[in-house]
């Protein structure tokens, strides 16, 4: 197994506060659809992560590499679960 590139890691540990705190703006919109807010924040994530690498691409100023998008959304959508499992424990329903 090949060995997993250092900054894959910083996209990875970036991704999983920004899953956090897009998933947490928008269970505040949605709070009772709870489906509804984890799609769309998803879909904000992917379109952020994806975002900046074709912002790198578009202007020259980065490294554009689809890798790098896919270590953030797994990072996004593991602090998505993160704050799912959070809210689970805090408010039981």
């Amino acid at each position: 197994m090949k060995k997993i590139a250092p900054d894959k890691w910083k996209h990875f540990y970036v991704g999983i506060p920004s899953g956090a705190v897009i998933y947490g703006l928008a269970i505040l919109n949605w709070p009772q659809q709870k489906p509804i807010a984890i799609a769309v924040s998803f879909l904000i994530l992917v379109a952020v992560c994806y975002g900046f690498e074709l912002f790198s691409l578009l202007t020259g100023k980065g490294h554009y590499e689809v890798n790098d998008a896919l270590a953030g959304i797994l990072g996004g959508t593991i602090g998505i679960f993160v704050v799912l499992f959070f809210l689970k424990l805090t408010f039981p329903q």
